[in-house]
């Protein structure tokens, strides 16, 4: 579990600094000329505004940063053992996945209703950070969108500045910079409307999630939850989590009540639901799954131009790991690109201990005869557990 000091260490958060600073210090510099705060009511409003926004972008980067996502325990398991029925396991952890949580490769740790990582912050975004990173979305585009019409507007002024001198009425406001402030102001410019048109897109699906209060994960669940029961004829699922659009935003901001293991769910739905559909999901990806043998060493490159050439021109568009082999190793894929399969070594544990997973190239290995073992079934049908208020 990395430090809050040393998520800060890292290049997102860094480059997030760059910007605020960068965006910051044009602003003030150009609005000291443009509408200098000190020469009316208006003016100071004008900048105060601005630079609220831009400590408030600050603020609520840091705690979202520095709050973190919130981690399961290691080694956590429900206090009814026979719950655990309805759970996936967490081999790296050394316990069960609570619902709604997933473990992050990046992270190490499985995290409490996991949405994404974010590089960013260098964690992920989850429950103990989740309304810190929504607030931080919303100020950040609020402010640069302000500052990228103010920049707009003195950029225009600055090179029409000679213009403005001879025609103009002497009312315009003169804007004075040097070829380095030009340049620093057309990059504060361009990095203003990019976190508008970025940032405001991720505001955007954040903020239909959270209406619906559902993490990115979780649409991704729903989404494949819906053509497996089409396929099967089974009916059709419910989302145990989403309890109407005022109370979802209520959760967010009011998530201390709640210690990010137990949720309040829907009328007539178990709290382990969405769980027992992972696991019916995951049986179904596994029953699916094709083995295979590696044929070819494959170091575990991103880009084997020299080995795998075919395969270094048209690499997955990820950035999951990839997975070195060695001749004969047994493989299981699951997922797969024209010249790349994405899969896990078998391990002579058995079905219980999962081995290293990763993307190799489809040249590196070659089918197996048999067919894959039987999964393990997704448990029992969940029980309908009610939510104890607190």
């Amino acid at each position: 579990m990395s430090s809050p000091i040393r998520r800060l260490c890292h290049w997102g958060p860094i480059a997030v600094l760059g910007i605020i600073k960068l965006i910051t210090w044009s602003m003030v510099h150009l609005m000291g000329m443009w509408w200098p705060p000190h020469e009316s009511l208006g003016a100071a409003l004008h900048a105060a505004m601005f630079l609220g926004l831009a400590a408030s972008t600050l603020y609520y980067f840091l705690q979202a940063l520095l709050e973190g996502p919130g981690f399961v325990p290691l080694g956590w398991k429900p206090e009814n053992e026979t719950d655990t029925d309805y759970l996936q396991y967490c081999t790296v952890c050394k316990g069960y996945k609570a619902p709604r949580s997933h473990h992050c490769r990046k992270c190490g740790y499985c995290i409490k209703k996991m949405d994404h990582h974010c590089p960013w912050i260098n964690c992920c975004v989850g429950h103990a950070n989740h309304s810190y990173f929504t607030l931080f979305l919303i100020s950040a585009v609020l402010g640069c969108f302000h500052a990228s019409i103010v920049l707009s507007i003195c950029l225009y002024h600055a090179i029409n500045r000679l213009w403005y001198i001879h025609h103009g009425t002497g009312q315009e406001p003169m804007i004075y910079l040097t070829l380095t402030t030009l340049l620093l102001t057309l990059l504060a410019t361009g990095m203003a409307i990019g976190v508008v048109l970025a940032v405001g897109t991720l505001l955007y699906l954040q903020v239909r999630g959270i209406v619906r209060n559902r993490t990115t994960i979780e649409d991704w669940i729903i989404d494949k939850a819906v053509c497996r029961r089409e396929e099967q004829g089974l009916p059709p699922f419910v989302f145990p989590y989403d309890l109407g659009w005022k109370k979802n935003v209520y959760l967010l901001f009011h998530g201390s009540q709640y210690d990010g293991i137990r949720w309040p769910v829907v009328d007539g739905c178990g709290e382990y639901d969405l769980t027992v559909e992972q696991r019916a999901q995951k049986a179904d990806k596994r029953s699916r799954a094709r083995l295979y043998t590696a044929s070819r060493a494959y170091s575990g490159r991103w880009l084997p131009l020299v080995a795998f050439p075919r395969a270094a021109l048209a690499p997955p568009c990820t950035d999951e790991p990839r997975l070195p082999l060695r001749r004969g190793q047994p493989l299981r894929a699951t997922r797969q690109r024209r010249h790349w399969l994405f899969g896990e070594k078998l391990t002579e544990a058995g079905e219980g201990v999962r081995g290293a997973r990763g993307w190799f190239p489809r040249a590196a290995a070659t089918p197996t005869a048999a067919t894959p073992p039987p999964a393990r079934g997704p448990g029992p049908a969940p029980r309908a557990h009610k939510h104890k208020p607190e």
